[in-house]
């Protein structure tokens, strides 16, 4: 599958996953559920669920250092800023590098091009937050996201889910 295929997929994730509505108890079961999973299946991660106002779950799972946090809050202020996922960004990019060029005024310190936030959108609200997940390879991060945001939804994970790279 191409970038092209991927970045579709991602705007059909975008578009689709959607919560009815969206509070402390909902945040807190889709973060639950990516610390079930990183615990299972021995992931290093963390798992930061937000909305733009305030925090309102994260977790660090074994083998996540210090620095995690701070991806994590490059991620969010990415996906605030542009309103898509982190790593549609990343899949978009054509200047060839990892970083923004100066003229987007996206200062690195702030702001990261790697995959793993992705917003969190209410229906008739629009975007109001985000999840954001961090410690694995930027695909991975995507896809812990996009799973957790599925199975919240009661979504079939398969039919929103990127193919393996």
């Amino acid at each position: 599958m191409s970038s092209q295929d991927d970045i579709e997929r991602i705007i059909k994730q975008e578009r689709e996953l959607v919560f009815p509505r969206f509070d402390e108890a909902v945040a807190f079961s889709l973060g639950m559920r990516v610390r079930e999973r990183g615990l299972r299946d021995e992931l290093g991660l963390v798992c930061d669920v937000r909305t733009w106002e305030r925090p309102l779950f994260y977790t660090a799972l074994p083998k996540t250092t210090g620095d995690n946090q701070h991806w994590v809050r490059r991620k969010a202020n990415l996906v605030q800023r542009v309103a898509k996922s982190s790593y549609r960004v990343v899949l978009e990019n054509k200047s060839g590098v990892d970083h923004f060029l100066p003229r987007r005024g996206l200062d690195d310190a702030d702001f990261v091009m790697a995959g793993g936030g992705f917003p969190i959108r209410v229906a008739n609200a629009g975007m109001i937050g985000c999840i954001t997940i961090s410690g694995l390879h930027e695909r991975d991060d995507h896809a812990v996201a996009v799973q957790a945001l599925c199975e919240e939804l009661g979504l079939d994970t398969a039919a929103f889910a990127l193919p393996p790279a």
